[in-house]
C-alpha cells in the first residue's frame, strides 16, 4: 500500500487533484491511500507546507510515499513558483525525492475549464477558454460565469464541480492545452509507473 498526501492551497486544488490522482490509482492498478490536506489560506501555504514536512521528518505524522503540493502560480510564473517550493523541500533532503509539484498557471480554474466537453457533461453547458491571461480574478470570474450560464448558481464559485469535471476530462487534451497541467501529470505518473514496475518485479 502506497500512501499519498495531497497538500493543497485551497479546496479547488483538493477537489481537482484528488480526482486526478484517483484516476491514476485506478489506471495503474496500484494499491494506494490518498489523504488530502488543505492549507488554511493561500498566503500561509509556504509556511504550512514547511511545517508539514517538519512534522513528517520528526515522525509526528505518517511519512507518505508521494507528496503532491499544489499551489497556483498566481501570475508569478511556473518557474518562479516552482523555485519557491523547491527552496522549501531542499531543507528536507530525506523527503525531497518524494515530492511532486502541481502548479496551475496561472490558476486552478483554468485547468477546470480546459476541456469544454467535460465541463458540459458535468454542468450542462460548455465553456470557452480564452488565450492565456493573467489578471486578478480573471479565471475565478470565468468559471463562475460559465456555471451561471448553465443555469446554476455556484456555491463555491464553481469549484464544487472541479472533482466531477476532472473525473471525466480528456487528460491528454488538457495536457496538450495546458503546459502546467502536463508538467504535473508527468511527475505524478512517474511515481505510479515506478510503483507498478516494482510490484511487477516482486511478483
Amino acid at each position: 500500500m502506497h500512501n499519498i498526501a495531497l497538500f493543497g492551497e485551497d479546496v479547488g486544488h483538493e477537489f481537482a487533484l484528488s480526482a486526478l490522482i484517483t484516476r491514476y490509482i485506478d489506471q495503474y492498478g496500484v494499491m494506494s491511500n490518498l489523504k488530502t490536506i488543505s492549507s488554511r489560506g493561500g498566503a500561509k501555504v509556504h509556511s504550512e507546507f514547511s511545517q508539514y514536512l517538519t512534522d513528517i521528518e520528526k515522525g509526528r505524522v505518517v511519512r507518505p510515499d508521494l507528496i503532491v503540493v499544489a499551489i497556483d502560480s498566481n501570475c508569478h510564473g511556473y518557474a518562479k513558483r516552482l523555485h519557491q517550493l523547491e527552496k522549501i523541500t531542499e531543507k528536507y533532503q530525506s523527503l525531497a525525492q518524494s515530492v511532486a509539484y502541481a502548479i496551475p498557471d496561472p490558476h486552478i480554474e483554468r485547468w477546470i475549464l480546459a476541456d469544454p466537453d467535460a465541463f458540459r457533461d458535468v454542468v450542462g453547458k460548455g465553456c470557452t477558454l480564452p488565450k492565456l491571461k493573467c489578471s486578478k480574478d480573471e479565471y475565478k470570474d470565468l468559471l463562475y460565469n460559465s456555471v451561471r450560464d448553465a443555469g446554476i448558481k455556484p456555491v463555491l464559485g464553481g469549484l464544487e464541480y472541479a472533482e466531477d469535471i476532472m473525473k471525466v476530462a480528456n487528460l491528454a487534451k488538457v495536457e496538450q492545452a495546458e503546459p502546467s497541467f502536463e508538467r504535473t501529470t508527468r511527475q505524478i505518473k512517474d511515481f505510479f509507473k515506478q510503483w507498478q514496475l516494482n510490484e511487477a518485479t516482486i511478483t
